[in-house]
């Protein structure tokens, strides 16, 4: 027996370990045997051989039990090696796929107006995976390496390819799709995940992602007949025209589109901004600084790095309040008005403003409303109104931007599905019919915002634009967009919307994920708890049936349960959906109240946030159950983020963590409590502490008696 023989033989033993379905295993073993036996995956054997022989069965089913699929975002997860990871391989086979289903969608137009590639600052850098004495091809990985390999087989195939040499944003590439009238563009880029991912979005010749049923013709051309990578070296296609770069004019045209939805002069206000070391440094620095804002980067997060080694968990996401936590001392310090923020590709803003000497932290759907209500008030003063002046948005996005929008006669359209795609596709039904100025703004609830017809997916730029000028209007009224939002709620009832998960890894935790989908589909379900369920509305439902893909069914595995109202409510909503682009069940809760005085807001907000929190855990610990997990309450106060497993094991040594108090040495307790925690990734006592204050009355190191861990 051969020893490669010998590895396949003990890598099918390693798997009929685990407690995953049979099809997993079949699927993994499958395409583990391809890669080790097959010579186009020659460099990545030594790896391979390493995680084998470590016996790593867990990482080795889940590298290769799939292909990474298509969801909602594209494509993006873990860089590593095997067919569910992101490596030059996954991305050279898209890129071949994408190549032939270009041409047979649009024949020699794809040849002659070409693909744009752009990338992030994603390197990939993780230690501790694999073996660091063998050939590892996916070390040191970065964006321009995959955009190299990308553009090598789209000029080997025929393809003219438009590439910035250097890091930009997605709604810049999108922007120059449109401006250079290609065909398609990648960005290469995982949003705001941590820093071991990467990805490659696909976008159509309008500038947005593709949708059903295109995203699946794409998908099937890349999983069904990519017989045979085509390549050509790097420098001879620029040799041969099929390569073309990028240069700054491009960029100044970007910079003038933003620039040009402008709503007012008003330029007063004082703004740190934090790129959270990605690309907003090429596109809402310049696009603030070029309209007479008056600017401060922040120190610590302002260069470009994969790393993003000075954000708080290294989780670079503005919808995540700790992602602002070095940034906001340098906002104090300075006394600055508001403190702004985007993710690595600069395609979603988080806002936090100083209101009554306090920064308060703005959610997405809360930056939705406020620049709902300046647009429209904007353009109503100026006269721009009509009867087919248009806001869009998706199903989980705040029921109170469509309030707004109703009341002040601008038609919504309220009910896409999720992802700002979706959005794009309105848009350019809106232009196709020449009515594309009676678009007035775009939002999603994660952060994602858009306006103008320059692009056709979501735009930090613009939105940290219109927050900058409102807030400084406001800040000529002595007000705070915080006092505008909470006119806003007065007038139409506070609504408080919550997003939180469930996260659930590798391919138990699909089968854990599609199991509560299917229960919920499938049960009666009268109430969850004191919460009666007046309507439970499923997307697979209604038209069009049959659906157009297997995409368009899964972007539809979204259940909404409309709740009865309670006395202090106008309406209650629960929505679950799985995410189409990370490992977890999402699950949004919205509750509206009605209008009040101004002076009783505060106790408004809190009558309904307690109803939410109180709906959050009944729902929640109803699904905990379907996965046979006794949750405790004060699994609550962990980071929400975390995986299930994470917080259980949590709990799990939470005594132990406890018991370090006897060591004598201070020393020895730092390391023990380092060892204990490691599993926890970055910042792991902030993830931690409010659980074990809750019940030893001080946090980690304060009970422990340490000064930190590092």
């Amino acid at each position: 027996m051969t020893n490669t023989a010998a590895l396949l033989d003990r890598a099918r033993a390693g798997f009929g370990t685990l407690s995953v379905s049979g099809k997993y295993v079949d699927t993994a073993f499958k395409w583990l045997e391809t890669w080790m036996t097959d010579g186009a995956f020659q460099e990545y054997v030594p790896q391979i051989e390493y995680l084998i022989e470590s016996e790593k069965w867990d990482f080795l089913l889940d590298s290769f039990y799939q292909v990474i699929p298509f969801g909602t975002g594209g494509r993006r997860g873990l860089v590593g090696i095997g067919p569910n990871r992101i490596n030059p391989w996954t991305i050279q086979s898209s890129a071949q796929g994408h190549s032939q289903y270009l041409t047979k969608q649009f024949g020699e137009k794809a040849a002659q107006r070409g693909v744009v590639l752009t990338f992030d600052v994603r390197k990939y850098t993780q230690q501790g995976i694999y073996d660091n004495a063998r050939p590892n091809p996916i070390m040191n990985l970065d964006g321009l390496q995959l955009a190299i390999a990308a553009a090598r087989v789209y000029a080997a195939n025929g393809i003219k390819v438009y590439m910035f040499e250097s890091a930009r944003s997605t709604p810049e590439l999108s922007f120059a799709i449109r401006h250079l009238n290609a065909i398609s563009g990648d960005m290469f880029s995982a949003s705001h995940n941590l820093p071991t991912d990467n990805g490659k979005k696909v976008y159509d010749q309008y500038g947005g992602q593709l949708i059903p049923p295109d995203d699946q013709a794409l998908v099937d051309e890349v999983t069904g007949n990519v017989t045979e990578i085509k390549s050509l070296e790097f420098e001879e296609a620029k040799q041969k025209g099929l390569v073309e770069i990028v240069h700054e004019a491009l960029d100044n045209d970007y910079f003038d589109a933003v620039c040009a939805v402008s709503l007012s002069r008003e330029r007063d206000v004082k703004i740190v901004y934090s790129p959270l070391h990605g690309t907003g440094l090429t596109s809402v620095y310049p696009v603030l600084k070029k309209l007479g804002f008056e600017v401060s980067l922040d120190p610590q997060t302002s260069n470009l790095s994969g790393a993003f080694e000075n954000v708080t968990f290294n989780i670079p996401n503005p919808e995540v309040i700790e992602s602002f936590g070095i940034s906001l001392p340098y906002a104090a310090e300075v006394n600055a008005d508001i403190l702004i923020s985007t993710d690595p590709d600069a395609d979603r803003i988080g806002v936090m403003a100083k209101h009554n000497k306090d920064w308060q932290f703005l959610t997405g759907n809360e930056i939705g409303i406020i620049l709902t209500n300046y647009v429209i008030s904007k353009y109503a003063s100026s006269g721009r109104l009509n009867p087919e002046s248009t806001l869009i948005k998706t199903e989980v996005t705040t029921s109170l931007m469509q309030k707004i929008a109703e009341k002040n006669g601008v038609r919504s359209i309220g009910n896409l599905l999720v992802g700002f795609k979706y959005i794009g596709d309105i848009m350019n039904k809106i232009e196709a019919e020449g009515k594309i100025n009676d678009f007035i703004f775009g939002a999603e609830e994660s952060h994602g915002y858009l306006t103008g017809n320059y692009a056709r997916d979501k735009d930090a730029a613009c939105a940290a634009l219109w927050i900058s000028e409102h807030a400084a209007e406001l800040k000529k009224q002595n007000k705070t967009l915080l006092d505008d939002l909470n006119n806003i709620y007065a007038t139409y009832g506070y609504c408080h919307n919550y997003l939180t998960e469930i996260r659930l890894l590798g391919a138990k935790g699909m089968e854990q994920i599609g199991s509560i989908m299917d229960h919920l589909r499938s049960s009666v379900i009268e109430s969850f708890g004191r919460f009666t369920v007046a309507e439970k509305f499923d997307r697979w439902q209604g038209d069009p049936q049959p659906h157009l893909s297997k995409t368009d069914t899964s972007a539809r595995n979204i259940i909404i349960y409309n709740i009865e109202n309670l006395t202090d409510t106008s309406s209650i909503k629960v929505t679950v959906r799985p995410s189409g682009t990370e490992p977890k069940i999402k699950m949004y809760f919205e509750v509206v109240g009605t209008p009040c005085d101004i002076q009783q807001l505060e106790e408004e907000k809190q009558k309904i946030i307690d109803i939410r929190t109180q709906l959050e855990k009944t729902v929640m610990q109803y699904c905990y159950r379907l996965l046979d997990v006794d949750f405790p309450e004060r699994g609550f106060l962990l980071f929400w983020q975390l995986p299930l497993m994470d917080k259980l094991k949590y709990f799990e040594i939470e005594e132990e963590i406890a018991g370090l108090k006897s060591i004598p040495d201070a020393d020895h307790r730092k390391t023990r409590l380092k060892d204990l925690l490691g599993f926890l990734g970055a910042n792991p006592i902030e993830k931690i502490n409010k659980a074990f204050r809750e019940k030893y009355g001080d946090g980690v190191l304060e009970y422990l008696e340490l000064t930190d861990i590092e």
